[in-house]
């Protein structure tokens, strides 16, 4: 990797943080918040899954200290931005595997391990041990979908492949 698209690589993945944590708020509930699994996949898909997950990880304590957010800013990201890049990886750029990487990694393994974060840690009450998969997996198909269309797009111009040319990244899709 040259120079220059490490200094993308880093401007890209602020310019993310900062997209992330402003527009997080936008539908969220507790427990839910479709916004970020969009950050998620497209981080993923633009800068790999190690990018992914310290994008959703300095997302996820940004919202902590300054919008008084829960764990579950953590929880129900991280998973879901390693598992999303992985996929997406693995299954050699297709688009499909990103979102399904951040639908389990989030929507089933992060709203499994919030549970005995949210009881335990942070002394909430009443919850079972599947109380965050119905909201989780809920908020990651709404998410998916919106940066599985976004990137479908970029991808049909060849706006991805140059993106992800540019910032040093893998790009399956010369064509």
């Amino acid at each position: 990797m040259n120079r220059n698209a490490g200094l993308l690589k880093m401007v890209m993945l602020s310019m993310l943080v900062a997209i992330g944590v402003v527009i997080s708020p936008i539908l969220r509930i507790e427990g839910m918040c479709p916004m970020a699994h969009v950050i998620n996949i497209v981080c993923s898909v633009l800068l790999g899954p190690w990018y992914s997950l310290l994008c959703a990880t300095l997302i996820g304590i940004i919202r902590m200290m300054l919008m008084g957010i829960p764990p579950l800013a953590l929880t129900g990201a991280v998973f879901g931005a390693l598992l999303s890049g992985l996929l997406y990886r693995y299954f050699k750029g297709r688009l499909i595997w990103a979102v399904i990487g951040e639908v389990l990694g989030t929507g089933v393994i992060g709203a499994l391990v919030s549970y005995p974060v949210m009881t335990f840690l942070w002394g909430k009450a009443g919850l079972t041990w599947t109380f965050y998969l119905p909201l989780f997996i809920a908020a990651t198909l709404i998410g998916g979908s919106i940066a599985y269309v976004f990137l479908t797009a970029l991808k049909k111009t060849g706006m991805l492949a140059v993106c992800q040319s540019r910032l040093g990244a893998v790009v399956y899709d010369k064509g």
